[in-house]
């Protein structure tokens, strides 16, 4: 983040480049609780978004965010100037611990704010259903890809701006402005196929178990089922080390005394009935977060 006698040069030098006297919707990159409390109220970033809204250089105030709900709360409640929040929302996410796709968005609406929508197909993952799967979506539509379900999930929401969908071929394209054209919100046996889907996703997870809740019931009272959930999603997904559920790592563990990483889990995994060794797993997610996460690179 650079010095604060810094911002306002940035900051037309991104208006020169552009070629542009105002930006229509103008976003702080990736926000968290760490980010938020340290460089962004460091150099008062959104009071200098206030006054270059007030100037007429930009039309809406906006940020990306990968935290929880909780902090998203605080940071609507402390700047209500903001118009709009982009978060990753798909039909995957929705309820996953990490990622909290439905308690950020219900936040971001209860503020009365517009969502701008990223990884709505989860970078890629969603555009590719298990095998033996494919029946689920062809029962409903024969021709409608995977990705239109996913995008239309997201575009379906109540308050939605714009959902952003990366594309990496024409067809991808064509196959995105066609049912997005003439947009349809998903029917309710859309929605019960996609909760069928997601049962299929989770039936690939490397670890499984018929009670998540059970793995958190530990000395060290951390949501041990948070930290191996989210790395089944990881090994399962396009690219593993790129991913979002990185971004979420390190805020996820900060509430949390370290030594859980080295924990013993014995007990839980004789209250799962062997499923799986809850011990082994939790070093071997813990290791692999730590190794990977996004900010790490930014240390």
């Amino acid at each position: 983040m650079p010095a604060e006698d810094k911002v306002e040069a940035i900051f037309q030098e991104q208006l020169d480049k552009c070629g542009v006297e105002y930006f229509d919707y103008y976003l702080l990159h990736n926000l968290n609780r760490y980010i938020y409390a340290t460089e962004v109220q460091d150099v008062h970033l959104f009071d200098h978004m206030k006054q270059w809204k007030e100037q007429g250089k930009i039309r809406h105030i906006a940020f990306s965010y990968h935290d929880d709900a909780a902090h998203l709360d605080q940071i609507l409640t402390e700047h209500p100037e903001v118009d709009a929040v982009q978060i990753v929302l798909n039909y995957y996410d929705w309820e996953e611990p990490f990622i909290q796709s439905k308690k950020c968005y219900e936040v971001i609406r209860r503020h009365g704010k517009r969502v701008i929508v990223m990884e709505p197909v989860k970078g890629g993952m969603l555009a590719k259903v298990p095998a033996g799967a494919e029946h689920i979506f062809q029962e409903i539509d024969q021709g409608a890809s995977p990705a239109s379900f996913a995008i239309r999930f997201a575009a379906s929401q109540e308050g939605v701006l714009a959902v952003l969908s990366g594309m990496s071929n024409l067809a991808q394209v064509t196959d995105n402005t066609g049912y997005m054209q003439d947009f349809k919100p998903l029917t309710d046996s859309e929605k019960q196929a996609l909760a069928e889907m997601k049962g299929k996703y989770q039936e690939t997870w490397e670890y499984r178990c018929s009670d998540w809740s059970a793995l958190d019931d530990n000395a060290y009272g951390v949501p041990v089922s948070g930290i191996i959930q989210a790395y089944n999603s990881m090994l399962i997904q396009p690219d593993p080390t790129f991913c979002a559920e990185l971004n979420y790592y390190k805020s996820f563990r900060s509430a949390y005394d370290r030594a859980f990483e080295t924990g013993d889990y014995a007990a839980q995994t004789e209250k799962i009935g062997g499923a799986f060794d809850v011990t082994a797993a939790m070093w071997e997610a813990v290791a692999y977060h730590a190794k990977n996460n996004y900010q790490t690179y930014m240390d």
